[in-house]
């Protein structure tokens, strides 16, 4: 294997925009990929992941939101799938539709039964390597946080890596020692992986040991500051990184507050979408529920006190990150329509 590691910068994990009838609207997702593909650092986009509702997408929706991203992308930029599964052989038909689909990649999660009952180190091999081998692409494996029974060890890890198919990890473990641990083994024995930070809610603190970049869901709400972050950490510029931080943190504590990515929290992404003009409408598929149902307020380290979703005029998290306007939200919603469509 080459020694250069194929996948870098910065791979938003892309929210759905849906129909008032819950159908995926396909010209609204058409026109996000495409813009998307034109943000500075972005070097592939990814389908079907948590941030995608995958849980709620039938398998040829899952399908159809690849090929319309493809399509769209035309080329521009590397197209992923996630692949989330009960069974290899679902597992298997996932990724064949999405190769027919025209994704270059799929992300392979753990099976679902996995995070009740428990890991097989040999099982979780096989059902990696038949993905890849069967659907002829190439393999991204999506570790899942630590404290979870779907966890993987390092020492699986490595053994994942030497698998021809696997060219990278979506580093999502949420405890920072086993993070760390993962990174050094995978450095020092499998250098030909590329190492993509997933944890979106601490983006500062898990891009210091220097990731290849960041499979992310906010990505798909912030690319260019997420972009600017990783260049910046980098770089060591640490006073940029901390000044760019400052920007994302009331975001973030809006989007996630200080739990993980959820249902709830790419609900409330939506209407961040909405918001700067990205998306149409902020429609998520249930079981999640609508925003005034499971709304809260998240308290910012600043001296500002309690900030709620929905931000007043003026406030950080009402600018449109791309121009920092401070006038309303919608003055920010037709500058990202103007600069995509």
């Amino acid at each position: 294997m080459s020694a250069a590691r194929p996948l870098r910068g910065i791979v938003p994990a892309m929210a759905v925009p849906l129909l008032d009838d819950y159908k995926i609207d396909e010209d609204n997702l058409a026109r996000f990929a495409l813009w998307l593909a034109g943000c500075r650092g972005v070097t592939a986009v990814m389908t079907n992941g948590h941030t995608g509702e995958v849980g709620s997408l039938l398998p040829d929706e899952r399908a159809t939101v690849t090929r319309v991203v493809a399509d769209a992308v035309k080329g521009a930029v590397r197209v992923i799938s996630a692949v989330c599964a009960e069974g290899t052989f679902e597992a298997v038909e996932h990724a064949r539709a999405a190769a027919h689909a025209g994704a270059d990649a799929v992300d392979v999660m753990p099976c679902h039964m996995w995070l009740r009952f428990g890991v097989k180190e040999d099982a979780v091999y096989e059902y990696v390597k038949a993905v890849g081998g069967e659907s002829g692409l190439d393999v991204i494996v999506h570790v899942y946080p630590a404290s979870t029974r779907a966890a993987y060890s390092t020492r699986l890890m490595l053994r994942l890596a030497s698998i021809p198919q696997v060219k990278g990890f979506k580093m999502g473990e949420r405890d920072l020692g086993a993070y760390e641990r993962d990174i050094r083994a995978l450095r020092a024995d499998a250098p030909h992986v590329a190492l993509l930070n997933c944890m979106d809610e601490y983006l500062f603190a898990t891009f210091v040991h220097r990731m290849d970049g960041a499979l992310v869901g906010c990505a798909s709400l912030i690319p260019e500051l997420t972009n600017d972050l990783f260049e910046a950490m980098a770089a060591d510029d640490l006073a940029r990184a901390r000044e760019i931080n400052d920007r994302i943190w009331p975001i973030k504590e809006a989007v996630y507050g200080a739990g993980e990515p959820s249902g709830d929290a790419h609900a409330r992404m939506k209407e961040g979408m909405v918001l700067r003009g990205i998306f149409r409408s902020a429609l998520a598929r249930p079981p999640v529920l609508a925003r005034g149902a499971g709304r809260r307020s998240h308290r910012s380290s600043s001296s500002r006190g309690p900030r709620r979703w929905r931000p007043s005029r003026g406030s950080p998290s009402s600018r449109c990150p791309a121009t920092r306007s401070r006038g309303r939200a919608r003055r920010g919603r037709r500058c990202w329509l103007r600069r995509c469509s």
